[in-house]
């Protein structure tokens, strides 16, 4: 896992139109399952499930992505919050960049050993 600078990979999310926020998507799932040492389903086949269901599944992604964030900070013995219901509320408005650089943010805390 590497430390990631949220304002670029936004600008490179937009530069690219989209393509690069596939790899960022894909990157943050694999390594939001690492932090939390909950392997759940891989950044790969997550895009995918989210392209099968017209983005249904991103919904779903997210709310996990929460719990996986809070299992994370329960490890490391930081407060919880709820951030699943955060990412779940910002990705049902159509926020997921913004659900993205959250994630980010609280990956950027952790380094794996």
């Amino acid at each position: 896992m590497r430390q990631r600078s949220i304002p670029i990979c936004i600008i490179l999310s937009l530069i690219t139109c989209g393509i690069y926020g596939i790899y960022w998507f894909i990157c943050a799932t694999d390594d939001a399952n690492q932090v939390s040492n909950t392997y759940q389903t891989s950044g790969g086949m997550a895009f995918i499930f989210s392209l099968i269901t017209c983005g249904i599944y991103g919904i779903y992604w997210a709310y996990k992505m929460g719990e996986a964030m809070d299992s994370a900070r329960t490890r490391s013995g930081e407060p919880t919050g709820s951030l699943a219901i955060v990412f779940l509320l910002l990705n049902v408005f159509g926020l997921s960049i913004v659900t993205m650089a959250l994630l980010q943010n609280e990956l950027n805390k952790y380094e794996l050993i």
